[in-house]
């Protein structure tokens, strides 16, 4: 799932930071200090005496979106420069603050967990989809080149990537049926910050984009980024930590559930916004 998200990788953006760099480091301030210890309270709130959800939840909240950000980003009408600058950044910062920052929430909440491993799943996970993202990218592109590569062979990995993500989502229900079944109320209780975190973090998304007077496809960018998980990488994180049948397991894919509703949802209220005046257009 993640190979395909790093193909749209591209380190020539980030040269781009500084010619608007506001939008971009609101997204960052949201993305690893405003999401991760909002999620966390409430993790610590809602799930005291259930560990597995709890790095669950932690898990989510520390790792930024760099995939489906795209789509929902054109889908608002958004400034897809900005969206494009904005996951390069987040796949350069995810693999160096991803395993510290989930150690340290982790840590304050004295739940022990395998750093070691913890490292490997960010290296196995993030950093050789990377190279291969990369390689097999200069690899396409040289001998097919540019245009065969963004119109014939990245559409074709994001179909196959749609499937293995609904394969995986089917898969991780299926492997964690004892844990429903015996567990009802596990959905419901690991939901509950889950929703609440995306609320909390949105509405503070909205408010400091106006706050800072952007307009609105910057804003909505910023909003989007900075309200997203990547799912792929925190369920592949549980699973390593904690195998496929864990609360672990489950928390998580609960994210991606709650996720996409949400995310079609955030769209749908910026356009909204967008015509009431929000930012001021």
């Amino acid at each position: 799932m993640m190979y395909p998200a790093l193909l749209n990788f591209q380190i020539s953006e980030l040269n781009k930071l500084m010619s608007n760099p506001k939008p971009i480091l609101l997204t960052i301030v949201s993305n690893w200090i405003v999401a991760p210890l909002v999620t966390v309270f409430l993790a610590n709130t809602f799930l005291q005496g259930y560990d597995q959800l709890i790095v669950s939840i932690i898990l989510l909240g520390s790792s930024p979106c760099t995939a489906m950000v795209l789509v929902w980003g054109a889908l608002a009408d958004g400034n897809q420069e900005q969206n494009v600058i904005n996951t390069s950044l987040n796949t350069i910062t995810i693999i160096f603050l991803y395993a510290p920052v989930v150690s340290l929430l982790t840590g304050i909440q004295n739940i022990p967990i395998d750093r070691m491993l913890l490292l490997v799943s960010v290296g196995v996970f993030i950093g050789l989809p990377m190279l291969l993202g990369y390689v097999s990218k200069k690899y396409i592109i040289g001998t097919k080149g540019e245009t065969w590569f963004q119109e014939t062979y990245r559409p074709l990995i994001g179909r196959v990537s749609m499937l293995a993500l609904l394969t995986t989502l089917v898969v991780l229900f299926s492997l964690n049926g004892d844990v429903l079944l015996n567990n009802p109320d596990l959905m419901v209780k690991v939901s509950v910050p889950i929703l609440l975190g995306f609320g909390i973090v949105v509405v503070y998304n909205l408010l400091v984009t106006k706050y800072f007077g952007l307009k609105y496809r910057e804003a909505i960018i910023s909003v989007i980024i900075g309200s997203s998980s990547h799912f792929e990488i925190a369920i592949a994180t549980a699973v390593s930590l904690y195998g496929l049948g864990s609360q672990a397991a489950l928390g998580t894919t609960m994210g991606l559930f709650w996720e996409v509703p949400i995310m079609l949802g955030l769209v749908y209220l910026g356009k909204k916004l967008r015509e009431y005046g929000f930012w001021g257009e």
